[in-house]
């Protein structure tokens, strides 16, 4: 049956032509981009998975670098530790020195100027203006508590914290032994005694550091493998298969151009009426 006022034909291949060229549009968006969720159309429930995963990879790199901060935290607390270390090692020789009968009132009084110098240098002001080890900061803030709050490090995408272990340099043991002095035998004999407890503190202060270097390290590494797996879970998501979509890419290429050649024919077919009239 030859027509005019409808053309069937036309409007099938322009309908399809339009779908075509809409599966061709998707397909260049996705070889462009590299991404299969260019909008939540393409995929609303992986669209709203994706989301989430990458926020919560956003917010675990945050918590890794808190992590990082707290490693860099402990290295420098332990660092400053083993400087008090070596100094209270001098100031136990200087006891021992000064508790010699030999030893002269001015002998003793040179051995107590060093045993002094040491204790400032690990706690007290010096004679600069600068304040000793125990004062030390990082980045502004206190590397030992001094009787405040111990620091929490973020340890996982929630806000988790983690509480590192208080060192107090304001605690007894180190009031003693910072306060003593060589003045005497029988005075260095009790400073001896107080290095020998504050020795021990500090042996136990720096396997604390140590045990939170650890801990933090073995958490910085689970969230890198925790990190790894969401970024594999978003990938299977979101990102496109380039040699599939390649494919793809050249198969609605070519349904555009024959639909396109397609819809030139069918637009040509009521001319043939022209020939029956005239």
């Amino acid at each position: 049956m030859v027509i005019i006022n409808s053309n069937n034909s036309s409007a099938t291949s322009a309908r399809v032509l339009g779908e075509s060229t809409q599966a061709l549009q998707k397909s260049l968006a996705r070889l462009s981009s590299g991404s299969k969720l260019n909008t939540a159309s393409d995929d609303a429930a992986g669209a709203a998975v994706s989301l989430k995963l990458d926020s919560q990879i956003s917010r675990l790199n945050a918590a890794k670098s808190n992590v990082s901060n707290g490693i860099s935290f402990t290295q420098a607390q332990d660092g400053y530790l083993k400087k008090v270390g070596t100094a209270l090692e001098r100031m136990g020789e200087l006891s021992i020195l000064a508790q010699d009968s030999t030893k002269s009132t001015a002998d003793l009084a040179l051995y107590d100027k060093e045993f002094q110098k040491l204790s400032t240098f690990i706690g007290g002001a010096s004679q600069n203006g600068t304040g000793g080890i125990a004062t030390k900061t990082f980045n502004g803030v206190n590397l030992f508590s001094n009787g405040s709050a111990a620091i929490n490090i973020t340890q996982d995408e929630d806000g988790t914290a983690y509480g590192m272990s208080a060192i107090d340099f304001t605690a007894a043991v180190w009031t003693n032994v910072l306060g003593g002095d060589l003045q005497t035998a029988a005075q260095a004999a009790i400073s001896d005694g107080e290095i020998d407890l504050a020795i021990a503190q500090l042996a136990s202060d720096r396997a604390s550091v140590g045990a939170d270097q650890a801990v933090l390290q073995n958490i910085s590494s689970t969230m890198s493998v925790l990190k790894d797996n969401l970024g594999a879970a978003n990938s299977r998501i979101k990102d496109v298969d380039v040699a599939e979509e390649s494919a793809n890419f050249a198969r609605q290429n070519i349904l555009v151009q024959s639909g396109t050649a397609m819809l030139a024919q069918a637009n040509a077919l009521p001319q043939s009426a022209l020939r029956l009239i005239g």
